[in-house]
């Protein structure tokens, strides 16, 4: 597995690569920008991203906005479905716009901070990242 996490908290970052690095390579970025950049760049390299976990409140980029740029690259460059990168939203919003916000701009799924270990490897087996 192939991973980015996107969070401006370092707690945060940390937490999730301590849990995705046994599964695979992880690599970090600090915000929208960034993920933006380092999704582009992962599929120009042929080394798509198979999951990212990206936080909502951010700064510059939030997630949400994040989310929506990669999807639209994803449809630009014609990727189908069955590759597009599995997108877990990370947050601390715990409300029903914010789900349904999230999976109408093309999130996989929907994960509350703090993500604890077992919420989070139960989604990767869901999501058929992990057996």
């Amino acid at each position: 597995m192939h991973a980015l996490i996107v969070e401006d908290q370092f707690i945060c970052r940390k937490v999730l690569q301590t849990i995705l690095s046994k599964f695979g390579e992880c690599e970090i970025a600090v915000d929208g920008n960034e993920a933006i950049e380092a999704f582009k760049l992962a599929w120009e390299e042929n080394n798509p991203y198979n999951l990212i976990c990206l936080d909502i409140v951010m700064p510059n980029i939030n997630g949400r906005e994040a989310l929506k740029a990669i999807r639209d690259i994803e449809n630009q460059m014609g990727v189908n479905d069955d590759q597009r990168v599995k997108i877990i939203m990370t947050t601390a919003l715990d409300d029903a716009d914010s789900v349904v916000e999230s999976y109408k701009g093309g999130a996989t799924a929907y994960l509350v901070k703090p993500v604890l270990k077992d919420k989070i490897i139960d989604e990767l087996n869901r999501l058929g990242l992990i057996e």
